[in-house]
């Protein structure tokens, strides 16, 4: 079971988001608590996310100029999350979370050219204090369940930052790469990690974000096929949430 969801989750997690909605039940169901499935699902996280980044990287759809100004607020953010989420209560931030992917799931159907639309050239980047606050709520939301935070980054990268879907798609792994690493220690220290079957987990979960990283830099009708994968997991997402 660990290994089936790690795979499906490592696909999901690099072309769109919310694969932990899949590993976290999972873990629970192999007996981890709720705080200790957060804390190890973070391996697979770390690990997928390296796999991902690394493969974009290698062909050519992942670069690493101007974004170093959206690391800070994201990493920062990642760590106060974490903090929160090694004391906090889920129930009230998961209804607040559903009622945001539904507003996002209106966004992503409703207004197909903002998400499908190529941009050649860098992306035109829009510094501005109120796009640096969201990719800090972002890092809060991402350190504190992780659960969807991709969908979260593809929205602001998209529609704050003045990504196109596709290069977004790259630059969210690596963010989720780079806030993970420090948000991951607030877990170990506070004993909410079980190696063994997080790194079983992990492994699937490599294998997944490889094969999707091929996929979507190598296909013309990845940001159509993306969109698809973003409209189907949010309003899954949304749904379990509400249940």
């Amino acid at each position: 079971m660990a290994i089936l969801a790690g795979l499906v989750a490592g696909v999901i997690n690099t072309l769109a988001g919310s694969g932990s909605f899949l590993t976290l039940p999972a873990l629970i169901f192999l007996g981890l608590p709720s705080q200790v499935a957060n804390g190890t699902n973070r391996i697979g996280i770390l690990l997928a996310a390296l796999v991902s980044v690394w493969t974009f990287r290698a062909e050519g759809r992942l670069s690493f100029r101007g974004i170093g100004w959206l690391i800070f607020p994201s990493a920062a953010g990642a760590v106060a999350g974490a903090l929160i989420a090694v004391r906090l209560d889920h129930r009230v931030m998961d209804t607040t979370i559903a009622v945001l992917m539904l507003l996002m799931l209106a966004m992503v159907a409703l207004r197909p050219d903002r998400w499908l639309k190529e941009r050649p050239g860098p992306p035109a980047v829009r510094r501005r204090l109120a796009t640096l606050l969201v990719f800090f709520a972002i890092g809060v939301y991402g350190g504190f369940i992780q659960a969807g935070v991709g969908l979260f980054l593809l929205a602001g990268l998209v529609l704050n930052a003045g990504f196109d879907l596709a290069r977004a798609n790259g630059v969210k792994n690596l963010l989720v790469l780079l806030f993970t690493i420090p948000a991951f220690p607030v877990f170990i220290l506070h004993d909410q990690v079980v190696w063994d079957v997080g790194l079983t987990m992990a492994a699937a979960q490599c294998c997944g974000a490889f094969l999707a990283a091929r996929f979507a830099s190598r296909s013309r009708s990845a940001n159509a096929w993306i969109r698809w994968l973003l409209i189907v997991v949010l309003a899954a997402s949304a749904a379990k949430l509400l249940w």
